[in-house]
């Protein structure tokens, strides 16, 4: 009989190695596929899901219980991704002024991540909130009431987001329709 995530988590919590070792064994896709359809690029995802995976051994404690394993481990990568976010933006500003060199480095980093699909590009030109929630529902799969339990919203946000990235979406394409 398999045990559940709570038991693992309450071990893991406790000192267990093996159980924190089996729970990241479950998880870690699910970890690394939300990374990836918040930061859109492989190495970064790869890179925050090293982080998280490293926070987990702390952050496991804090996990009470009263919510799915699973919903509270969202949390978790959301909060890190919006982290690396910020700390991303905070060093492009700081390096803004260092040189032709890294505007140049940056230059190339953005060319590049608007040669993916297009979807990945017209998600990267939507607001944050918008982008992160059809990470979840769509990318993910979850349900309206889930994202929003994992952002700390409302299911009728949701709603209305999802609906502003179907309105961005068809703006998009029409532009390039009549633009193209």
């Amino acid at each position: 009989m398999e045990v559940s995530d709570g038991d693992l988590a309450r071990q893991a919590a406790a000192g267990d190695r093996a159980a924190f070792a089996a729970l990241l064994n479950r998880h870690y896709d699910l970890i690394f596929r939300v990374a990836f359809r918040f930061s859109g690029h492989r190495q970064d995802a790869e890179d925050l899901t090293q982080e998280i995976c490293l926070q987990l051994a702390q952050k496991i404690s804090g996990w009470e219980g009263q919510a799915k394993l699973t919903t509270w481990l969202y949390r978790v990568i959301v909060n890190a991704c919006h982290d690396r976010r910020r700390r991303d933006a905070t060093y492009s500003r700081a390096a803004a002024g260092w040189g032709e060199v890294e505007l140049s480095a940056r230059q190339a980093a953005s060319e590049q991540a608007e040669a993916q699909d297009w979807l990945g590009a017209a998600l990267a030109e939507m607001p944050p909130t918008l982008r992160d929630t059809a990470a979840l529902t769509v990318g993910e799969d979850l349900t309206h009431a889930q994202a929003g339990e994992i952002l700390g919203v409302s299911e009728g946000t949701i709603s209305w987001r999802m609906a502003e990235v179907k309105k961005h979406l068809r703006e998009m394409a029409q532009k390039e329709m009549t633009d193209g």
